[in-house]
This record gives C-alpha cells, sequence and structure tokens, in this order.
C-alpha cells in the first residue's frame, strides 16, 4: 500500500493541513479589516460572475466603498513570503481581466456608475500592502 507520508522529509511547513480556501479566506478578512479601519464600507465579498458554460468568467475578493463614494474593487493576495516576487508579482494581465468583466457586471447596477478603482491588498508573511490603484481598466483592456 502506497503512503504518502513515507516520502515526505523534514519538519510539517505550518499551515500544511490549513486549506487554500481557508487561507484565502483569512487573508480576506484581514484585508477587509485594514479597509474598514480606514473608513471604508463593505458592499459585497465575493462578488462572481460567470461567463458561460465553457469559459471563465470573473471574481472580486471584495467591493468597498471610500467615504467620497468611490466604489473599489479590491483584489486580495497572499503569499508565505515575498520570495518570488511576492503576493502582489502573482496578479498578472489575465487577473486583471477577470477582475474588470467582474466589476462591469457590478456596475450595471447603477444608473450613473460612481467613481471606482481596482486596489490591491497584498499580504506577504506579516506584512500587508494596500495598493490603491494598483491598475486601471484602460492598461487591462490593452493587454
Amino acid at each position: 500500500m502506497f503512503k504518502w507520508s513515507a516520502f515526505k522529509s523534514g519538519p510539517p511547513r505550518s499551515g500544511v493541513g490549513e486549506s487554500r480556501q481557508a487561507r484565502g479566506a483569512e487573508a480576506e478578512q484581514q484585508a477587509l479589516r485594514h479597509l474598514q479601519a480606514q473608513g471604508m464600507r463593505l458592499l459585497e465579498r465575493n462578488y462572481r460572475v460567470a461567463r458561460g458554460p465553457h469559459a471563465q468568467g470573473g471574481e472580486i475578493d471584495l467591493i468597498v466603498q471610500a467615504t467620497d463614494g468611490c466604489v473599489i474593487f479590491v483584489e486580495v493576495r497572499a503569499r508565505r513570503s515575498s520570495a518570488h516576487g511576492g503576493a502582489a508579482a502573482s496578479i498578472g494581465q489575465r487577473k486583471q481581466r477577470r477582475v474588470l468583466l467582474a466589476a462591469q457586471h457590478y456596475l450595471l447596477r447603477f444608473r450613473q456608475p460612481p467613481p471606482c478603482r481596482f486596489d490591491v491588498i497584498a499580504i506577504d508573511g506579516d506584512e500587508l500592502h494596500w495598493l490603491p490603484g494598483a491598475f486601471d481598466a484602460q492598461a487591462t483592456n490593452a493587454g
């Protein structure tokens, strides 16, 4: 009988038993607490939109509203460390386009769309970095 544990070497890494979804949910909660401490109000969490039966849609981790009325679409990324470019470097053009798709769908609910922007909260280990205006719709559509 094959036993995977026989092939593991070294001490267990922290969080090995923790699911990727649980780590992601904790990172989103940490990001939300940070944004709320800055006066933001949560509008939606994990907003998803489908593109079709064989095409991936988009998802926005957090949609918050600033005190000035600006709607902010927030992508949250977490990594155990900043090695390999860190959390912020993991958001490529494809992910940006998927966030943009979901944001466009979300904005359809408004008669007059409010000002909006795309932020990133990157969590590398214990460090949280908030990147306001990390990308925009024009640059995302160009790629």
